[in-house]
């Protein structure tokens, strides 16, 4: 029967590649898009988990972090350092911009100064110095290595502005760029405004407590803790979970679909075949059998074929866009099982209708 199989395969190319590519695309777009969704997730908290302050201070209203303008004034600075409880208070302005190396994705820069941030969160320079003039910046070590930037190498900010690459500092925290508070309230004309302050309290007073004290000290102002706000990308948009799991139920109707109309076609063009085995003995089962095992065995070459395609695609998009990509071993089982249980159940009804026909029908089909 392995023989008859891999004979049909054969004898049938054009067929099997459509089978193929319908099982590769369903898989491919399992693995991609959540490659993506969990690449930028992980990237994100793998940044900001090494930020060290327990609350984040900002106006009520603001946007998310990276897409808020700063509309925060300086002057809390030291109203918060006055609550009782305060180590210390940091302002931040945040702002997004497009790298022009890449033609797609976005990275964003903070404005913050360089000391305190550095000893707040344990920031070290390996390269160069910190920022001190308008047009310098620092960046991390992993937007050095994939950018090919090093110290005094330019960077083009805020359209057509250029900043000079001063320092590289470890370990990636928060915005892989960095300048000074005065340079990005100069560059957006914002002075004394920033996006939020993040604080860090004392010991042993705890997280609550403080937010609790600052939110009397200061009144209608958004107290946030900072584990809170920096969560997984698939926790904070709750839409991307929904959108995950349409995603992976188109997958699997497409590779239904393609399978079905594949395998139906290959019967019609078999029906004398089918009637020959059936004529020879041949029982229902061996015919669904049969017309399953190569559905199968397309599907296996098309899963293979599909997370090829999904690594090599990954790591050019890395390449040419610095999107992230990470696989998982959960979305893969995923894929795979839709592209396995996508071949079986697009092939289910061609073999019942082919394990039915009528033998005397079937050999006299032209």
């Amino acid at each position: 029967m392995d023989n008859l199989i891999t004979a049909n395969i054969r004898q049938r190319p054009v067929r099997m590649i459509v089978c193929v590519t319908g099982i590769a695309l369903g898989v491919c777009l399992v693995m991609l898009f959540t490659g993506l969704a969990t690449g930028m997730s992980n990237d994100l908290q793998r940044r900001n988990s090494n930020l060290r302050a327990e609350i984040l201070f900002t106006r009520p209203g603001a946007m998310g972090l990276m897409f808020s303008s700063p509309t925060l004034s300086t002057e809390y600075v030291a109203r918060l350092k006055a609550v009782d409880g305060v180590a210390e208070a940091i302002p931040v302005a945040a702002y997004i911009f497009q790298d022009p190396n890449r033609a797609f994705g976005l990275e964003r820069v903070d404005g913050v100064d360089w000391e305190p941030i550095s000893k707040l969160n344990g920031l070290t320079l390996v390269a160069g110095q910190p920022p001190v003039a308008v047009d310098e910046v620092v960046i991390d070590e992993v937007k050095a290595r994939n950018d090919n930037y090093s110290v005094g190498s330019s960077l083009k900010l805020f359209g057509k502005r250029t900043y000079k690459v001063t320092g590289i500092y470890t370990p990636e925290s928060g915005a892989r760029v960095k300048m000074t508070l005065a340079a990005m309230q100069d560059a957006l004309e914002a002075p004394n405004k920033c996006t939020y302050i993040l604080v860090k309290l004392r010991e042993p007073l705890e997280a609550p407590e403080l937010a609790r004290r600052i939110d009397q000290a200061l009144p209608r102002n958004k107290v946030q803790f900072t584990r809170d706000v920096f969560a997984a990308v698939e926790t904070t948009i709750p839409a991307l979970k929904i959108f995950l799991r349409v995603l992976v139920g188109l997958a699997a109707i497409i590779s239904v679909f393609v399978v079905l109309l594949a395998m139906y076609t290959t019967i019609t063009e078999r029906t004398r075949e089918i009637g020959i085995l059936k004529a020879l003995g041949a029982s229902r089962g061996y015919i669904v059998g049969v017309i399953e095992k190569e559905a199968l065995l397309i599907s296996v070459i098309g899963l293979i074929i599909g997370f090829v395609v999904s690594f090599v695609i990954g790591l050019l998009i890395h390449r040419f866009y610095g999107l992230l990509f990470e696989y998982t071993w959960k979305w893969a089982l995923t894929a795979a099982f839709i592209g396995m249980l996508g071949g079986a159940l697009g092939a289910l009804y061609p073999a019942m209708r082919a394990s039915n026909l009528d033998p005397v029908h079937a050999l006299s089909y032209d």
